[in-house]
């Protein structure tokens, strides 16, 4: 995915979930909208170099849009609305092996008994039904990609009714977006969501499938690369 034109900074705070003060390369100081609900735990230090997007919608209350951090030298994607889009654009160019030979893909699709919206549906007159749940990760611990950053009870929902359409016969799939490019594998982050790791773990026992990707990242796009290998142990020592 190409990203718009970005203007660098530093950031000064992040606050109140959705809002980040930031220094500009100039000086001026401008609050963005910061388009991430997690902790960003690790994402989030003052004096980080930050990118920012800038809009020209008059409507819009603020004009910049928080689009990336550089930790240790390496980007990080933090804006969690262009996260599907990402996915989408991967499994529609044939990025994504285990997602290929559906004849459709439609976005935002209400399901199941809680009427959720799956992030993206797949299907096929013959292969049937794939529900693709994506998250993005950002959080890393001891070397490894952990999700989630935060207790998630919409994450827990969205797994169990995975599981559920699992057990209607539909294929199943949580798809974890790596936004960085400095780990080695994935793990559920079970020291910050212990339930959210069970449930997960429950889910591939019971048929859903996981699919992990990393992320290639520049000012420039954010492309999906290599699947990373999951580490399903119990990592009860990981620390917030």
């Amino acid at each position: 995915m190409l990203l718009p034109p970005l203007i660098f900074g530093t950031l000064i705070q992040r606050y109140k979930r959705f809002l980040a003060d930031v220094r500009l390369e100039d000086g001026t100081v401008v609050t963005a909208h910061c388009p991430n609900s997690g902790s960003m735990l690790g994402c989030a230090e003052p004096g980080s170099v930050v990118a920012l997007s800038r809009s020209d919608n008059p409507r819009r209350k603020l004009s910049y849009t928080w689009e990336l951090v550089q930790v240790d030298g390496n980007w990080i994607g933090i804006n969690t609305f262009r996260t599907n889009g990402i996915v989408e654009e991967a499994v529609a160019g044939g990025a994504v092996p285990e997602l290929q030979g559906y004849a459709c893909l439609r976005r935002e699709v209400r399901y199941g008994h809680q009427r959720s919206r799956i992030d993206l549906l797949l299907e096929d007159d013959q292969r049937g039904r794939c529900y693709v749940e994506v998250k993005s990760v950002t959080l890393k611990l001891d070397g490894r990609a952990c999700f989630p950053d935060a207790v998630t009870t919409r994450g827990q929902k969205h797994t169990e009714e995975l599981m559920a359409m699992v057990a209607e016969g539909h294929r199943a799939v949580v798809f974890f977006l790596v936004q960085r490019s400095d780990v080695e594998c994935f793990t559920p982050a079970d020291a910050i969501d212990r339930r959210y790791g069970q449930l997960l773990r429950q889910a591939l026992q019971a048929g859903v499938e996981v699919c992990v990707y990393g992320t290639e990242i520049s000012p420039a796009s954010i492309v999906v690369a290599e699947a990373l290998a999951g580490d399903w142990r119990q990592h009860e020592e990981q620390q917030t």
